[in-house]
């Protein structure tokens, strides 16, 4: 009878050691979540924050705002406006065949 008192009493001892354990690594990985959806919701709003602050820059006033202050660009205009003509090709250097030429890229 000693010898199963002795069994059950180790048995009871490394099932308490075992359940303090599982509790302890149970608080820890709580704590570890809790901190992990702490950051998730300051990432959320610094998102949202960021993403209003770029709709507000990509406004087409704003954008032309910046292009005309920083890049120093104006609207074009046809006062503005520099037409470039081709220079006809000699009639020497055409090809003998009829194939169009493409255009210039």
């Amino acid at each position: 009878m000693t010898r199963l008192n002795l069994v059950l009493l180790l048995a009871l001892v490394v099932s308490s050691l075992y359940l303090v354990r599982v509790s302890y690594e149970s608080r820890r990985l709580f704590t570890e979540l809790d901190r992990a959806q702490m950051l998730a919701r300051g990432l959320d709003t610094e998102h949202e924050r960021l993403q209003i602050d770029q709709r507000a820059q990509a406004t087409p006033l704003r954008v032309e705002q910046v292009a005309r202050e920083k890049l120093q660009m104006r609207s074009a205009t046809p006062a503005v406006t520099e037409y470039v003509e081709m220079p006809a090709r000699p009639a020497s250097a055409a090809p003998a065949a009829a194939v169009p030429a493409e255009p210039p890229r």
